[in-house]
């Protein structure tokens, strides 16, 4: 009598109403180099073609088992909860329906498993941005080299890599501890993975590929996943209650020393996702979203706010104390160094952010800002602040820009200012010189024309977006600042005939639409430039450009 020989891996793959990608999912996990495995295929009740695409994959490959819940969940937990019970190898791996798993990714991890007795294995996860392919690698300095851990104790800062699906599990460790994905409840990979983290005696990280993660960061609200659906404040409780969660579980386990290293996560990762979207908000929803976070602000240790850069610091105070238009402010300078509009110093000479001495020693604290030294640090790292006041469309694609530039430490001579914007749609910048006038102190405001249809673009055009800069000179020094944009405005688009209609491209002004709302111009090839751009830009290549100079030079 024959038995069905046990797979050595299942893969498990979860999908709900994703039948467009589903085959592309599946068929990554086919195409594994490591042959010996079980494809379960957990489907949250779908109510599109899912079901038939499923059975049609399961039909094609006896290592594939298709598993659909009676109900939908609406979450991740359980269907993979359910395969995980009918799964039957002893290591264990997930995969969601939009994601693939690179080639190796099964022999790697395994590989891993088998060189030492370890309760999981995990590697680098590959991030690909879906509107422009752009590749970059998920907490690199985190798998950048190949180790074994005895714990999280050994490196806390893996907190910052929360992904289950990066991970190879040993199923004795599941089982041996009961853990399986927390039902009812989003975000479940943050306390599933907190808690492997502290559970398992020992785990390997190698820097090898294991998962491509297919990210949608700006997908409108109604395709966008449940991390990027930030708008909606249930989406904010639900984080909350799962942090709340881990640190119960961090006490329950024994691992109240991790309490700080857990908490600088949550302010640096997941408080910053909110914190960015700020300027965005309106004051009825930061209303709600203070009443939301601030009670568990109050509970998170101070060495995890002291160990934060001073401008997260500073939107996280003005969010404690309700000052919402100062914190909308604040927020548009997160990771570009924009300066607020006023500072205050107080009869001690320490500086604070914003237009008064803050009134409690904690908010003093967090908004102080003297250690920067604003007024007295070399020009080129001044901070300052210049914000696009009036937008009027000029002829053909250009634009008429008032500017206000704030100068909150008092750093320009009194008098006008030159300044210049600048942008650079390839390898030609486009400089626009224009003045700036006081107007009161601090503050200087200029008109200037942008016409992008003056940039010099390569001759097989340009596709992309750029943000044009603010430089400011003085005393023979020069400063560059991002210009900050109206938050909303109607796109401006015109068709520009580059190099005598010889590369024709259209081109859009726009709010950025996210981040610090900086001003946008985008380039889009038209007709037959769109057609052979790809080429050329690969016959561009630098390589290419080598190639082609060994051939020439075999040839002569």
């Amino acid at each position: 009598m024959s038995t069905a020989r046990i797979p050595d891996v299942t893969v498990t793959v979860i999908v709900h109403n994703d039948a467009q990608r589903l085959p592309r999912a599946v068929e990554s996990v086919r195409r594994q180099t490591h042959r010996n495995l079980e494809i379960i295929v957990s489907d949250d009740h779908s109510t599109d073609d899912t079901p038939r695409v499923a059975r049609a994959l399961a039909a094609g490959d006896p290592r594939i088992r298709y598993l659909r819940l009676p109900q939908n969940s609406g979450g991740c937990s359980v269907p993979r909860n359910r395969a995980l019970e009918i799964a039957r190898a002893p290591y264990l791996m997930f995969l969601d329906s939009d994601d693939e798993l690179p080639p190796d990714a099964v022999t790697s991890l395994l590989a891993a498993h088998r060189e030492r007795d370890i309760d999981f294995a995990m590697g680098a996860v590959r991030r690909i941005r879906v509107d422009t392919g752009r590749r970059s690698t998920w907490m690199p300095h985190l798998v950048e080299e190949r180790r074994t851990l005895d714990g999280i104790e050994d490196d806390p800062r893996l907190f910052f890599e929360h992904l289950s699906t990066s991970k190879m599990y040993a199923r004795a460790f599941l089982d041996r501890y009961d853990l399986r994905f927390p039902e009812g409840i989003h975000y479940e990979d943050q306390l599933f993975t907190a808690q492997a983290y502290c559970l398992a005696k020992r785990f390997t990280i190698i820097p090898e590929p294991v998962y491509h993660w297919y990210v949608a960061p700006y997908a409108g609200s109604d395709a966008a996943s449940i991390s990027n659906q930030r708008h909606l404040l249930t989406n904010v409780r639900d984080r909350i209650h799962v942090q709340r969660l881990i640190d119960a579980f961090l006490v329950e386990s024994g691992h109240e020393a991790l309490r700080e290293d857990k908490d600088h996560k949550f302010l640096k990762h997941d408080f910053r996702m909110y914190a960015g979207d700020l300027p965005y908000r309106d004051e009825e929803w930061l209303a709600a979203f203070a009443d939301l976070v601030n009670p568990y602000l109050e509970t998170l240790s101070p060495g995890a706010y002291a160990r934060l850069p001073r401008c997260e610091r500073v939107v996280l105070q003005l969010i404690r104390d309700r000052r919402f238009a100062d914190a909308r402010l604040a927020a548009r300078g997160l990771a570009h160094s924009v300066a607020p509009r006023r500072l205050t110093t107080d009869a001690d000479g320490r500086t604070y952010w914003g237009d008064r001495v803050p009134e409690s020693a904690g908010a003093r604290r967090e908004l102080d800002l003297t250690e920067f030294e604003p007024a007295t640090r070399p020009f080129f790292g001044a901070q300052f602040r210049h914000e696009i006041t009036e937008i009027v469309r000029g002829p053909g694609i250009s634009v008429d820009l008032a500017v206000r530039t704030y100068d909150p430490s008092l750093r320009l001579p009194v008098g006008p200012q030159r300044a210049s914007l600048l942008i650079s749609p390839g390898r030609h910048r486009l400089t626009v010189p224009f003045r700036l006038s006081p107007v009161r102190p601090g503050v200087f405001e200029g008109r200037v024309r942008l016409d992008p249809a003056t940039a010099r673009l390569p001759l097989h055009g340009f596709a992309g977006v750029r943000h044009p800069v603010v430089r400011l000179t003085c005393g023979g020094h020069s400063n560059r600042g991002v210009l900050l944009a109206p938050l909303d405005f109607p796109p401006l688009t015109a068709r520009v005939p580059y190099h005598s209609r010889a590369t024709p491209h259209h081109v859009t002004i726009e709010p950025e639409g996210h981040g610090p709302g900086r001003l946008q111009i985008r380039w889009t090839p038209t007709g037959l430039t769109a057609t052979l751009r790809p080429l050329a830009t690969r016959l561009s290549h630098p390589k290419a450009r080598q190639a082609a100079h060994l051939v020439s030079s075999a040839l002569r």
